[in-house]
């Protein structure tokens, strides 16, 4: 007779769960069991929070849920970080952890933390497991909603006796197609309308553009329309292709060169923008141009973003219909042109400096230039993170992952290594700051132990940058954001990965080159100077162009 963690494991199977990530625990031993003996792949990590990381990025990379498991108390509480990631990220994940009996308390009140309370503001759904009987009907539940937009994560709870409670065979539930619903005519028909009455309108991609399925039909309707784009930090690379239409990416929300084009235009067509997001543009209550929302779902009014009109239904629907509505009805605007040129030279300015350190923009330039069309770039979070978001120039998408929801450090080498092993004949690399990167170091081991072709650029300032950065904008005395660093090379070779030191300018490129052809993981120490580049930045925000006035 089967247990209820069998039950469970064969659930898993049944939404086409090939691995777990995970730190099990007492609790999760008749899981294991069952994991055992299934077609699941157990993916053991060193740290519960790189285990959430790279079932999110599973997530984001396939749109199928990703799945991690941990124990009870403190194993769980260390999801919490990554629940919160692919929540604000929109990302679909299943999290599993154990707990106590609930028919029994030997242990009195030992590790035991109300975790289902304690996801429930970081999840689409938290809920614990009663019975056996209802883990067919919870599990295809749970992955319906992590699913569903706005996708997201979904906590499962397992006691250790509902695992272990033996049970008769019950049937899992088939899985079915989710549908999505379509705009209505009358929101298209207004849609139409003020774009055609616009003089110089101006599309903008933000987070949910980049849902894995949406690539094809947005690239279709820039291609049609032939209206400019830019995008937010996560829309990026959502349209495929070097496009002449393509405007830039807004890296900050203010100031930033793109700026230039969003006070230009009398129309924005905002397609899939989440103000989880850190602002692409500030709209006021009047004055500037209007703002059309299209997306899965209706705008969460804030101070900086209310929208005039709104699209609501699956967006690649909604681009398609627009699309056959506009296609050949829109007149070029010279000005916007123009503008392309004069942005792109802005982002090109210093990309090829010969100073060492080496410079965030040099950085970007050399890693552009070692990876192709198809490689996968995850960025953790630090200052860099701004000259990727501008300079990096993307052809495929999700080819930059980059956070800019929760923006927290330590998920860039997780989120790279999941890459690694969905992909592992396209070159893929985490881009790190030291700061971000010693917080779930100890992956390290994992990638080596899963044998994964992978390399890791650590950007090397023994400070958290990002925020000295923040610190001289707002006129405070550098203090308080400087560290030491072990020695990364040696740091590398300790868990059984090779580590290389940059030493001059032209180093970067043959060395990575150099580490793809090598295979396995490798770890590039490169010193970077943000000081100029800070003082760069400070000017252009006490100097920005005024703010936008969107209506």
């Amino acid at each position: 007779m089967q247990k209820g963690s069998d039950l469970l494991v064969k659930a898993l199977e049944n939404e086409g769960v090939d691995r777990i990530f995970g730190v099990p625990g007492e609790e999760n031993l008749d899981f294991l069991e069952s994991l055992r003996t299934s077609r699941i792949e157990l993916v053991l990590t060193r740290h519960e929070q790189a285990a959430a990381f790279m079932a999110a990025t599973h997530g984001r990379l396939t749109g199928r849920p990703g799945v991690c498991l941990a124990t009870l108390g403190p194993g769980a509480l260390n999801f919490s970080t990554g629940a919160a990631y692919a929540h604000l990220g929109a990302w679909p994940m299943i999290l599993i952890t154990g707990q106590k009996p609930v028919m029994s308390a030997k242990q009195a009140r030992f590790q035991i933390v109300d975790i289902v309370a304690s996801m429930k503001p970081l999840t689409k759904m938290t809920r614990q497991i009663v019975s056996p009987a209802a883990i067919p009907a919870t599990v295809r539940d749970a992955f319906r909603v992590a699913m569903e937009e706005r996708p997201g994560p979904v906590h499962l709870e397992l006691p250790e006796d509902v695992a272990g409670e033996e049970v008769e065979d019950i049937p899992v539930i088939p899985v079915h197609p989710l549908e999505r619903p379509i705009a209505s005519s009358a929101a298209l028909d207004r849609a139409e309308a003020v774009i055609l009455a616009a003089k110089r309108p101006l599309v903008m991609i933000g987070a949910a553009g980049s849902r894995p399925w949406l690539t094809e039909a947005l690239s279709a309707f820039v291609a049609r329309t032939r209206l400019p784009f830019f995008n937010t930090q996560m829309g990026k690379g959502a349209v495929t292709g070097g496009s002449n239409l393509y405007m830039g990416t807004a890296a900050l929300s203010e100031g930033d060169y793109v700026h230039e084009a969003v006070a230009r235009a009398d129309l924005i067509i905002a397609i899939g923008h989440d103000t989880v997001e850190m602002p692409p543009f500030l709209m006021k209550s009047s004055g500037g141009p209007k703002v059309i929302h299209l997306s899965f779902q209706s705008a969460t009014v804030e101070q900086v973003y209310h929208p005039d009109i709104e699209v609501l239904g699956d967006i690649g629907a909604s681009v398609d219909a627009l699309a056959n509505r506009l296609e050949g009805r829109l007149a070029a605007d010279d000005g916007m042109v123009d503008l392309r040129q004069k942005i792109l030279a802005r982002l090109n300015d210093r990309a090829e400096e010969d100073r060492f350190p080496i410079t965030p923009q040099r950085v970007v330039h050399d890693v552009r230039a070692a990876m192709p069309e198809d490689g996968i770039v995850c960025l953790d979070n630090g200052m860099y993170k701004i000259w990727f978001a501008r300079n990096y120039r993307t052809h495929v998408a999700n080819t930059l992952l980059l956070d800019n929801a929760l923006a927290t450090m330590g998920a860039g080498l997780p989120s790279a290594m999941m890459a690694a092993m969905l992909y592992p004949q396209r070159r893929v690399m985490a881009v790190c700051g030291d700061g971000g990167f010693m917080m779930n170091s100890q992956e390290m081991e994992t990638a080596v132990r899963l044998g994964l072709n992978l390399v890791v650029v650590i950007l090397n300032d023994s400070a958290y940058g990002m925020i000295r950065w923040k610190q001289a904008v707002d006129g405070f005395e550098d203090f308080g954001m400087r560290f030491g660093n072990p020695d990364f090379v040696k740091y590398a070779e300790a868990y059984g990965a090779k580590g290389t030191r940059v030493t001059a300018v032209g180093d970067l490129v043959p060395m990575i080159e150099a580490a793809f052809a090598d295979g396995g993981v490798h770890v590039l120490d490169v010193p970077i100077d943000y000081a100029e580049n800070t003082r760069v930045l400070v000017d252009e925000l006490r100097n920005r162009t005024p703010d936008v006035g969107c209506a």
